[in-house]
């Protein structure tokens, strides 16, 4: 068996790392290769990177190397591997949306995002799998490859999706932290489902020329990241702010919805939930029943609008053209976005901005909303072929993460399954719109409280 060389950065995170790196107990070449070691190992079984450049990050790294020796200090994320979802255009790398159709003139050059982490010094060690398109959250991809949940090597489990690969290489130990997109729950998903943190951003918070683009209003750039305290030094970075440090939770009030966002759960999700909310109020913080009766609106908006969305941004004679090059399921949702009528969808964005608009009154006097993000965990990939249990599972995954993209809102998901599951259970917080350095410091005292989540067993895939 292949001897699995050590996460690098795994203990201590990026802090403990970058401490290192200055003196000199480690170097930028030494982590990369050791991650790229990684990769190597168990890639091979866990599909997550659909693009390694490993040449291109040893030679970043060794640049990042060189500059602090010489007395240039580019911050906290100088020499720090990560990878980059498969949307993004990143120079010298393909760019395939998770599609065996052309759409590189779509996300086009090297975008904004891209560039700040480069400018950050960190060391882009390549490309992860994605949904085709982003437009699915379980995490199956005909055209390139389903990722493997490293929660279990006996049985396939999904990853959740669209940011499929960005997961699994972090939940892995194959970067330091992963990028990945949120429209309806893309990066919140697949972070709980396999057991790690992750940030939806307000939109607009990162530009996302450069990204392809699914829906313009509602694609948000995340940090897939092993910890909150890991997120918080991505988003002070990215964002020229202070990292965000830790929440007090003795006053915090958070709201939790009593309809919609408790339903249908997973016996083991509900243990993990109700075990943390009270851990939670033993520690002074309020939770308090509120009702969020707009949330089920997602339900009539994302099948009608992102269908018109991929027609929009692909073109209709393109994608009849490459219908059959596509994914079945991702190809279905086009042709229901072929019939979508303009007033139609006029009508449902014109609802979204009023729903924008509510759930800023619905959040005063509250710092978020808690709930599970998602209502089940990770599937097999066989169950699949059982169609009733795939709409089941999908609308699980789906049903507490789209209304925060629908209504505008930023959120995290912070890992429970130490309380009592045997499968990662994520809990998520919804805050206002613009405050996502308040979720994300929710996050980190979260954390704290419930201490580092269990991490999965890689044995198996060497």
């Amino acid at each position: 068996m292949m001897r699995l060389t050590p996460d690098p950065i795994g203990k201590g995170g990026i802090v403990r790392f970058g401490e290192r790196l200055r003196k000199g107990e480690i170097s930028a070449q030494e982590t990369t290769a050791a991650y790229l070691s990684r990769i190597e190992a168990l890639d091979a079984s866990l599909g997550a990177f659909q693009h390694v450049a490993a040449d291109q990050a040893l030679e970043t790294a060794r640049a990042m190397d060189a500059l602090l020796a010489s007395g240039t200090d580019l911050g906290p994320l100088m020499g720090v591997p990560v990878a980059i979802k498969d949307l993004f255009a990143v120079e010298g790398m393909p760019a395939t949306a998770g599609s065996k159709v052309d759409v590189s003139d779509l996300i086009g050059s090297e975008g904004s995002f891209v560039r700040a982490l480069r400018r950050a010094g960190c060391v882009i060690i390549g490309k992860t799998k994605t949904v085709e398109f982003a437009f699915g959250v379980t995490g199956i991809s005909a055209p390139r490859g389903t990722p493997r949940n490293p929660w279990g090597a006996q049985a396939h489990r999904l990853p959740g999706g669209s940011s499929s690969g960005s997961a699994v290489a972090v939940a892995a130990g194959l970067c330091a932290f992963a990028i990945g997109s949120d429209t309806g729950g893309s990066v919140r998903i697949p972070a709980a489902l396999n057991g790690i943190f992750g940030l939806k951003t307000t939109s607009g918070l990162w530009p996302t020329d450069g990204v392809f683009p699914l829906g313009r209003d509602l694609d948000t750039i995340g940090p897939i990241t092993k910890s909150a305290a890991d997120a918080a030094v991505v988003y002070g970075v990215l964002t020229g702010t202070p990292a965000p440090q830790p929440a007090p939770l003795g006053g915090l009030r958070l709201g939790k919805p009593e309809s919609y966002f408790f339903s249908n759960l997973d016996p083991e999700v509900e243990k993990c939930t109700v075990a943390a909310m009270a851990a939670l109020q033993a520690e002074g913080v309020e939770i308090v029943p509120i009702e969020v009766p707009e949330a089920p609106e997602r339900e009539g908006y994302f099948p009608v609008a992102l269908g018109a969305c991929l027609i929009a941004v692909l073109g209709r004679d393109r994608f009849i053209e490459n219908r059959a090059l596509m994914d079945p399921t991702v190809a279905s949702r086009g042709d229901k976005g072929l019939e979508v009528l303009a007033a139609d969808f006029v009508r449902l964005e014109r609802r979204r901005e009023e729903c924008r608009e509510i759930a800023k009154t619905r959040m005063q006097g509250l710092d978020g909303w808690i709930s599970p993000t998602a209502t089940i965990m990770a599937p097999s990939l066989a169950d699949f072929d059982d169609l009733d249990f795939a709409m089941r599972m999908t609308l699980g995954m789906t049903q507490n993460t789209q209304p925060a993209n629908h209504m505008g809102q930023c959120a995290t998901t912070t890992p429970i399954h130490g309380l009592g599951a045997p499968l990662p259970v994520g809990l998520q917080v919804v805050c206002a719109a613009g405050q996502d350095a308040k979720a994300v410091a929710i996050g980190r005292a979260f954390e704290n409280l419930f201490g580092p989540a269990p991490q999965p067993d890689l044995e198996g895939f060497l």
